[in-house]
């Protein structure tokens, strides 16, 4: 049997076809992919639907969970087994991040989604969509600006704020902290994450780039050429470039063996 007729091809090919109908719908809907999200009206989904028998107030969301063996900072998880976690800065047009999230789902991948406390307040419905959806949610400040510079008392408010939307929304603080405009945590923000409720503060060991719009062919080729066993990858919500990636770089983690899940999966 040639590649051409193993099931692994065909389902790329469904994937990637489904890529280039998402550009050409963004190409029309999409403006230059600012902080703001360009709109994507057109891509919108509706939330899963809940299990049958659900009945009442939707359980807690989990809380945030200590991983022994692992340091407070995380940026990668065991590279001896073949998944990955795809981590999306939750922020801008909540139609994007429908589509993003469906998008995933039909390629039954799970993301890991930091959301912004501010977003949560303009669209409180999103925190469900999420974990709906089975994927992790998390917090990534108040307002998403400059922790690193931020006093202590400052610093603390944007962990807590956020903490605090979250756990009225979903009845937890969320899976994990992601610092805002930093790749890693300094000393003393890892400190107040802590002292928030959060074990562990979540980084990343590939950064996608998606929000410098660099188009959606340079997207997939940074993740791609450093992508491996247990890397956590940094995305964000809001941009069409993310959207017209992803399932480009889902049919080549499928091809590579690799499996897009949760944080909280990679590291279990």
């Amino acid at each position: 049997m040639n590649d051409s007729d193993t099931p692994v091809h065909r389902r790329s090919a469904l994937r990637a076809g489904a890529g280039a109908a998402l550009v050409a719908a963004l190409a029309a809907g999409c403006g230059d992919g600012n902080s703001a999200g360009t709109s994507a009206k057109t891509l919108t989904h509706p939330a899963p639907k809940k299990p049958a028998g659900t009945a009442g107030a939707p359980a807690p969301a989990p809380a945030p969970r200590r991983f022994p063996g692992q340091p407070v900072q995380i940026d990668h998880g065991p590279r001896d087994r073949a998944r990955v976690a795809l981590t999306f800065h939750g922020q801008g047009d909540p139609a994007i991040a429908r589509t993003v999230l469906a998008e995933a789902e039909r390629a039954r991948a799970k993301v890991t989604v930091l959301a912004v406390g501010s977003w949560l307040d303009e669209h409180p419905e999103m925190a469900r969509r999420i974990l709906d959806g089975g994927h992790d949610l998390g917090n990534h400040t108040q307002h998403h600006i400059d922790i690193s510079s931020m006093g202590e008392a400052q610093a603390y408010a944007e962990i807590t704020g956020c903490a605090q939307r979250l756990r009225r929304l979903t009845g937890s603080i969320g899976t994990w902290f992601r610092p805002s405009r930093t790749q890693y945590a300094t000393p003393l923000v890892q400190r107040l994450a802590v002292r928030a409720g959060y074990p562990h503060v979540l980084s990343y060991d590939v950064d996608s780039l998606d929000f410098t719009s660099p188009g959606a062919a340079a997207v997939t080729r940074k993740v791609a050429g450093e992508i491996r066993n247990g890397s956590v990858v940094s995305m964000h919500f809001g941009y069409a470039d993310t959207v017209a990636a992803l399932p480009v770089l889902l049919t080549e983690l499928d091809r590579r063996g690799l499996r897009a899940v949760t944080t909280t999966e990679l590291l279990t």
